[in-house]
């Protein structure tokens, strides 16, 4: 029997389909070389600067369309929605935290903020609803890896580190949360995520 009784998850990439398709296909429609948006604004010094104070809540969404507008010399216009617009609901992972839940699992998110508008990321997914614990980076003015987010998190859902998996798809957030004491699990693939999971919590997840 699993002594770990607290699952939480990444949204962004774990809750929704890849974000890098998600991107290309943005870079294909505006006739964008590939990889213009990761080199712009998740490489270039600036760009990760803006891009960490957006997810801590110091800039707003629509400065961070301006800004990456201006770099990648596209309208600024729902930038953000425009490069994530293909962004899908992950079934497998979505049926496997409410089956956790229903097996008794305290199941949060933990989730690295794109800003709330004009363009809503977690918009249709009921989390407030369907998850014990919602933590939004911007809401608490500090993002992944920062330490006290994951304790906000852990302290929202009243469980110790030792009995919770954290669940991302960025490799150095995982690492951040297995420096707390959390076991964490990489998500590359969807079906061999809920098959860790699984395991490690005692539950097949995979049952409707």
């Amino acid at each position: 029997m699993s002594n770990r009784t607290g699952l939480i998850l990444d949204f962004g990439g774990v809750l929704t389909t890849p974000l890098l398709p998600a991107v290309l296909a943005f870079e294909q429609r505006e006739g964008l070389p590939q990889g213009a948006c990761l080199t712009a604004l998740y490489k270039d010094e600036r760009g990760v600067r803006i891009t960490s104070d957006l997810e801590r809540g110091a800039v707003s969404q629509v400065e961070w369309n301006e800004f990456g507008g201006e770099l990648l010399g596209v309208s600024p216009d729902n930038l953000m929605g425009r490069i994530f617009g293909d962004l899908r609901p992950e079934p497998l992972l979505i049926n496997a935290a409410a089956a956790a839940r229903r097996a008794g699992i305290k199941v949060g998110i933990l989730s690295n903020s794109v800003g709330l508008a004009p363009w809503d990321l977690y918009d249709g997914y009921d989390l407030e609803r369907l998850y014990d614990a919602v933590v939004i980076s911007e809401h608490h003015l500090m993002r992944k890896p920062d330490p006290e987010l994951f304790e906000i998190t852990l302290k929202l859902m009243d469980l110790p580190a030792e009995e919770c998996i954290f669940v991302d798809d960025t490799e150095a957030y995982v690492q951040a949360a297995e420096q707390l004491g959390l076991a964490g699990v990489h998500n590359q693939d969807p079906s061999e995520t809920v098959a860790t999971l699984s395991e490690l919590l005692g539950v097949d997840l995979t049952a409707s």
